[in-house]
């Protein structure tokens, strides 16, 4: 019982650390990541259907990203769908490929996505504590039922409390790692 209570938590508590890296993904580091335009979507065919499903989406160097679409009729359509997705740049097209040109992060720009990255790390945090405090409460009941032992219900709290601090640890290290690769120019 006190198992399946504490590898709940623990894949709960993993599941809040893999959110965290997908909120990550949306932050603009010092390089252009092509999963910025992951929530640009077209309309194709009457479907609303993701970039890199319609053609090719590479990042050329660190503030570039081509869009190479399968079928050349979809350019102005595409044009219309990073517009309206608000990425912060204008695409530039030839006829034939969409290039997106990211200007380079400024310092105050670096510092604000430290700042949004450090929230992101915090919200995790808040979540896993949760999971602590719900798995704690699983436990208090099974000892108030007099399903386990007074003693039982305090090793199983002490085994939550070194799981919950395993997992803030790993986010400490995370968020220090991901700092520097941001603030890196």
């Amino acid at each position: 019982m006190i198992n399946e209570i504490t590898d709940s938590c623990t894949q709960k508590m993993q599941a809040s650390i893999e959110h965290m890296h997908r909120d990550f993904k949306t932050l603009r580091t010092g390089k252009v990541l092509i999963s910025v335009l992951d929530n640009v979507k077209i309309d194709y065919y009457g479907t609303p259907t993701p970039l890199d499903q319609i053609g090719s989406v590479i990042a050329t160097d660190a503030t570039t990203i081509v869009i190479n679409p399968w079928e050349k009729n979809l350019l102005s359509d595409l044009e219309s769908a990073i517009f309206a997705a608000n990425i912060g740049v204008s695409p530039n097209s030839d006829g034939d490929v969409i290039k997106l040109f990211f200007p380079p992060m400024t310092v105050d720009q670096r510092k604000e996505s430290v700042k949004q990255m450090k929230g992101m790390g915090e919200n995790a945090k808040v979540s896993i504590r949760n999971d602590r405090r719900d798995a704690n409460d699983k436990v208090k009941k099974l000892e108030k039922d007099k399903e386990i032992t007074q003693d039982e219900s305090k090793s199983a709290q002490e085994i939550i409390q070194k799981i919950t601090d395993k997992f803030i640890t790993q986010i400490d290290g995370i968020l220090r790692e991901k700092e520097s690769e941001i603030l890196k120019v």
